[in-house]
């Protein structure tokens, strides 16, 4: 029943009537502490401020911040959607720069634990949305759970974030090997954070590429670094985008450069170019992890 119930939600977003397509980003993290919410932030209010219509997921259902990372003031998030309070256009808020904010929940365990049927219940909450952003960047939990996975093989683009600290360079590797070798993701775009210069974020690229080339049929693209960087901490301090709050700043100014080069990313018009691009994959997702039990 759901799975046809999931299968009419797809085909009724075929209808919506905007023409342009929807470039779906996934960032996420092998270990946790890396600065991917930071990442993820700034470069959605970077394309916002672009003109892009953009919409920021929180996808970190259990541990979710960033809306406190925005001193976003929410009464309703995700949970709400699940237990069928509230629909998702009901709990987005507005951030900086017009962009959507979809809120999740924290400190919550069950909604870090949600069963393939439950993450159905995310997936048909996007086909009751009004509107088709240009770009929808999701903000994965860390590691390597079923959230993870369901999220970023449901995006057209994985970016993984890393920090030049032997767990981090471990867990990423690690994270990239299953999406790989377990879901066929080929393409990985790295952002080496915290680093003190671009040629340190490249020496910890090769680290990462010399153990993919050697063990992975996947291509990596270096995607950018972004500095260690004290206006970034004053950013958190104040819940402001880093971007908006020290816009002159080095942490700044290299979010400026990683939002323009995924601007440049080629987006597939696939399942009709439209959001139902990101429904019909995370639809799919499930389908294959149930052997069609949805």
């Amino acid at each position: 029943m759901l799975m046809a119930e999931t299968i009419d939600q797809a085909a009724g977003l075929r209808r919506m009537a905007k023409p342009r397509p929807v470039q779906v980003i996934a960032v996420t993290s092998g270990k946790g502490g890396v600065g991917k919410t930071n990442v993820s932030v700034n470069m959605g209010v970077c394309m916002a401020s672009q003109g892009k219509d953009v919409m920021l997921m929180d996808a970190d259902l259990g541990l979710a911040n960033v809306d406190v990372m925005l001193g976003l003031h929410t009464q309703y998030d995700l949970s709400h959607v699940m237990s069928g309070e509230r629909t998702l256009e009901e709990v987005m808020c507005t951030g900086p720069q017009g962009m959507r904010v979809v809120p999740a929940s924290s400190g919550i365990q069950a909604m870090s634990e949600l069963s393939t049927a439950e993450h159905a219940g995310v997936i048909s909450a996007f086909s009751e949305i009004s509107y088709a952003p240009d770009v929808l960047i999701v903000d994965t939990a860390a590691g390597i759970s079923d959230n993870v996975v369901t999220f970023s093989r449901a995006a057209q683009e994985v970016v993984v974030v890393v920090c030049d600290e032997p767990a981090s360079i471990t867990d990423a590797y690690a994270l990239i090997k299953l999406l790989n070798r377990e879901y066929s993701i080929y393409r990985f775009r790295i952002v080496a954070n915290m680093v003190s210069s671009t040629q340190e974020g490249r020496a910890l690229y090769s680290k990462i590429i010399k153990v993919t080339d050697r063990y992975l049929d996947a291509a990596l693209d270096f995607m950018g670094v972004v500095p260690y960087d004290e206006y970034l901490r004053k950013a958190i301090q104040k819940q402001r985008a880093v971007v908006e709050a020290f816009p002159r700043s080095k942490s700044a100014l290299a979010f400026k450069k990683l939002a323009s080069k995924a601007d440049s990313w080629p987006v597939p018009a696939n399942a009709g170019g439209q959001l139902e691009f990101f429904v019909e994959r995370l639809i799919m997702a499930s389908q294959q992890e149930t052997g069609a039990s949805i």
